[in-house]
This record gives structure tokens, sequence and C-alpha cells, in this order.
């Protein structure tokens, strides 16, 4: 009879590196119901709380990333470091994992080191096409690196690479017809009227939220919808600026809880160019510009978008020249038919749709080798 698996999933810091670590967790747990899982974040970070909500209990670590400007916060990081080091190993010592998933962000980085030092196996799950420096780092120690894209070797040993995809959120469908009226029913849009999702992540990004405010100035009247995710951040910002200028046809909301009817309504989506929304956006199948953050290690976004931009299959603007080319951008887009449906045809050839079961099993081989 085999025991019960006790596993480790750690990572974090934004919804691109939770969703995915979420889908490994529930297809662990749709396989094997009595396993134990246990997440590991940063504390103060979004899955202190998202996690909970998925079911899953989860401790943090008080680990920070450090700031590429200047701040008196990264002169504490050495103290923090030395003692999330110090906490991940007593949760290893106290938990026992029979192996560890690291998901990315800064929050893995203490976990996975320690659980190296202790022989415990892990496996990495590499969301971007630009690996940053952590997993670099502790790829010399992983059993199996699972990434989202090909030629990741100058990154990795070739012998650990897989490559998977991103694990999405469940709910992330093919659009199809049924799916898309379900879409537009639930936000009230008429099949005729066109449709724009504009969506920063659920925090929010500036440069989008200011080059849809600058539209909105200008335009009075729209002949298509704009259904925008604005950003907890900018929460009270924007709900004052739309008090003062308001607009039938923009639906603006600081978080949208049914994201995936969103996207599955949307002609064109504007939005950063994280590894988690790639992977979403492609199994969806929809015609994308994406806006890479500017301020994410390495530049990662941008490699992300241009892996899409490259094989046609996406439009990219940069983010210093947004203010002027974004919206009218998306606004011919919307207009050419034809060109979103050779965007939707070519993202979708990107797509992997089963992402969570190949790492599952993958983990799964891992355990049992150490058994």
């Amino acid at each position: 009879m085999n025991r019960v698996k006790k596993i480790i999933i750690s990572g974090g810091g934004t919804g691109g590196h939770i969703f995915p670590a979420i889908s490994i967790a529930n297809e662990i747990r749709r396989r094997e119901p009595d396993s134990e899982i246990l997440f590991v974040g940063a504390l103060g970070k979004m899955e202190m709380e998202r996690v909970p909500q998925a079911g899953y209990p989860i401790e943090g670590l008080p680990v920070a990333g450090l700031k590429r400007r200047f701040s008196l916060s990264n002169l504490l990081l050495p103290f923090k470091t030395l003692k999330s080091l110090k906490m991940a190993g007593k949760i290893l010592e106290r938990f026992k994992p029979d192996a560890v998933v690291g998901v990315g962000g800064y929050a893995s980085a203490p976990l996975l080191y320690m659980a190296g030092r202790r022989n415990i196996p892990y496996l990495i799950q590499e969301q971007n096409s630009y690996a940053g420096l952590a997993n670099r780092i502790l790829s010399k120690k992983a059993s199996v690196i699972c990434t989202a894209y090909e030629g990741m070797g100058r990154f990795f040993p070739e012998d650990k690479i897989l490559v998977t995809g991103n694990p999405v959120r469940e709910q992330i469908k093919l659009t199809t017809p049924e799916l898309k009226r379900e879409g537009r029913e639930f936000f009230r849009i008429s099949n005729e009227r066109r449709v724009l999702l504009v969506t920063g992540g659920s925090l929010g990004a500036r440069t989008l939220n200011n080059a849809v405010k600058e539209w909105i100035l200008t335009n009075p009247d729209s002949d298509f919808k704009i259904i925008w995710q604005t950003g907890k951040y900018y929460k009270e910002e924007i709900d004052l600026f739309m008090s003062q200028n308001q607009r039938d046809y923009i639906t603006h909301l600081a978080f949208i809880d049914r994201m995936d009817l969103a996207i599955a309504a949307a002609d064109v989506i504007i939005t950063r160019a994280g590894a988690g929304t790639i992977s979403e956006l492609s199994i969806a199948g929809k015609a994308c510009i994406f806006v890479p953050s500017p301020m994410v290690a390495e530049d990662h976004q941008t490699h992300n978008a241009m892996t899409l931009v490259k094989r046609g299959a996406a439009m990219m603007i940069k983010d210093e020249e947004a203010p002027v080319y974004l919206m009218s951008t998306a606004t011919e887009l919307l207009a050419d038919k034809g060109r979103i449906e050779d965007l939707e045809e070519k993202i979708k050839q990107l797509a992997y749709t089963d992402a969570a079961s190949v790492i599952v099993n993958e983990l799964f081989k891992l355990i049992r080798k150490a058994r």
C-alpha cells in the first residue's frame, strides 16, 4: 500500500506564479486526494491570501526581492534571507516532504536551496522564456526543470529540461462561439459589438491605465466596448476619474472575478506579457497586444512577448510607446477581422493544454524514485 505523498509547493509574489502553483496542487489532489500539500510563500504577498482561498495551507517567509531602484529596504535583504533560510529548514524538518516544487518568485529560493542541502528532490517550473538568476543557480541540484518554452538549454542543463508549458487556471478554455456568448451575456454586451479587454493584472499597470484614460478623454463615444481591469492599486484613482468622465462603452473593475468570461467575451486583449498570462491567452486562442513591463528582472516579459511576435502569433508595443500608439493600434486591430482571426489561429498553435498533468507525472516519478 502506497503511503500518503507529502509535497511542498513554493513560490509566489504575483498571480503568474500563484495560479500555476494552485493548478499543480489541484492536479495532485485530483489524482491522489489523500496527498498532503503545503505551500510556502512570501509574507505580505498575494499568495498568503489566494492559496488559503483555494483550500490549501501556506506558511510565509520574510524573504523579499531586490528593489531595482535604490531603497533602504535593500539593506535588510541579507538579514531577511538568513532568517528565511533558517525558517525554510525548520519547515522541511517538520513537514518532511517527499519532494518540493518551485514555481518561481523569490519566495521559492530559500526553500529549494535548503531542500537541496538535505537531498530532498525538487522540481523547478520555469515559466518565462528568459530564466531568472535564482532558478539558474537552483537548477544545479534540481531533478527536473519543466519549462514553458523551447530553447532553454542556454540557461539549464539540457538533460534536465522537459518542455511542458505553463499550468493555467482550470476555468481558462479555448474560446468557442458558445463560450463567447456566455461571456458577453455575463458582461451584458450584445454579440454584434466588438470588445476590447484591457488588463494589467490583479495589481494593475499604470501605463495601460493612463493610455485608456487618455483615450476616454478624447472619445466620448465608441463603437466598441471596453472591459477594463484597473487593478486594486488604482481603484480610487480610476473610480474618481470615471465618475467625472462617464462613458457607456466602459465597464471598469478593480479586479475581474470571472476573468475566464472576460477573456471569452473579448475580440482583442491588451495586457502585460507575464508567462502565465501568455499561456492562458494561448489556450483561449485570443488576439493580443502585449505591453511588456519594464520593471521586471532581466526584461523577461519582452523575451516572452517576442517569442510569440516572431511567430506572428501576437502584437507588441513597448511600454514607452504605449501612451502614443497603444489605443490607436487596438482600434485598428478591432476593425480588421482577418488579422484577428490570423492571430487567433497562430497563438492557439503555441498552447500547451496539459501542462499540470505532465508536471505532476514528473513529480510522482521523482517521489517513486526517492522511495
